[in-house]
């Protein structure tokens, strides 16, 4: 396996595990802390898809790394909509 593809792999892997960590918050509604990781994973994820010039995995990773905010303004719009009743 080339190193030039090994990086493409660690790049998408950094994005799964941003998305496996916030399952148990988002749609199993369990307080889970593991979605810190995002902030630490994501910019790895970059780093790596950078060196490929992998623009949509460049991009994936980014939103990861701002999806806690993402899913916050989501939520409190959400919220919003409906008048603080689920």
């Amino acid at each position: 396996m080339k190193k030039s593809s090994s990086y493409t792999y660690i790049s998408f892997a950094c994005f799964l595990i941003c998305v496996l960590v916030w399952i148990p918050n988002v749609f199993l509604n369990m307080a889970s802390p593991f979605w810190i990781i995002t902030f630490v994973i994501a910019p790895i994820g970059v780093y790596f898809a950078t060196f490929q010039k992998q623009y949509w995995l460049i991009a994936i990773n980014f939103v990861m790394f701002f999806s806690f905010f993402i899913l916050m303004f989501v939520g409190y719009y959400i919220n919003s909509l409906t008048g603080g009743k689920p």
